[in-house]
């Protein structure tokens, strides 16, 4: 059974940061692609960054050089590091992998960026 659990979610002022993470059961991170996607209230979802099994990284041009995706192979955990968040950066974050075509989504944790 694939289990993927989000947490780190929180409320944080404009420039501030935070790390989510993506624990997993069921399946091996490094052995597939894992992404990242938020859907903001109203608006539908999208991808944010992903990672391939090989380590190589991708980010929407909207969070690039602020956002950081990583994984810990040992704890089979990936990571979002988020500096700098803006206000548009509100949304509940999501954390997916696509395994032996299906796709499996965590609960998704929320992130609002507010003074």
């Amino acid at each position: 059974q694939v289990q993927l659990v989000e947490s780190g979610g929180g409320l944080v002022q404009p420039g501030g940061s935070l790390r989510l993470s993506c624990a997993a059961s069921g399946v091996i991170v490094n052995d597939g692609a894992m992404g990242w996607y938020r859907q903001p209230p109203g608006k539908q979802r999208e991808l944010v960054a992903g990672i391939s099994p090989g380590g190589t990284t991708n980010y929407a041009d909207s969070v690039k050089g602020r956002f950081t995706i990583s994984r810990d192979n040992a704890k089979n955990t990936v990571y979002l590091q988020m500096n700098s968040l803006k206000p548009e950066d509100t949304a509940v974050y999501y954390c997916k992998t696509d395994r032996w075509q299906t796709s499996y989504w965590g609960q998704g944790t929320q992130v609002t960026v507010s003074s």
